[in-house]
């Protein structure tokens, strides 16, 4: 699947996207931010605090409890404000 990383999460993990295979153990978006947090120093400080993190599957914006089967891109963001 595609990842794509934004703002600061992009930043600090040093790509805008990539592509990954996690194990079929990881299953939903919060397990994926602990499997991506193992992965380098630059994945655990972009996801150190995961609950602040945002989540798209496929562009829609989902929770971290929603399963990532058949996702064909995952995004990552930080909290948003507008103005």
């Amino acid at each position: 699947m595609k990842v794509k990383y934004f703002a600061w999460v992009r930043e600090r993990v040093g790509k805008a996207e990539e592509m990954i295979e996690p194990p079929a153990t990881v299953r939903t978006i919060e397990e994926l931010i602990a499997w991506l947090s193992g992965r380098s120093e630059a994945y655990a400080y972009a996801f150190e605090k995961p609950k602040v993190i945002r989540a798209a599957i496929d562009h829609a914006h989902v929770k971290q409890d929603t399963a990532i089967a058949g996702a064909r891109e995952i995004a990552f963001f930080p909290p948003m404000t507008g103005g």
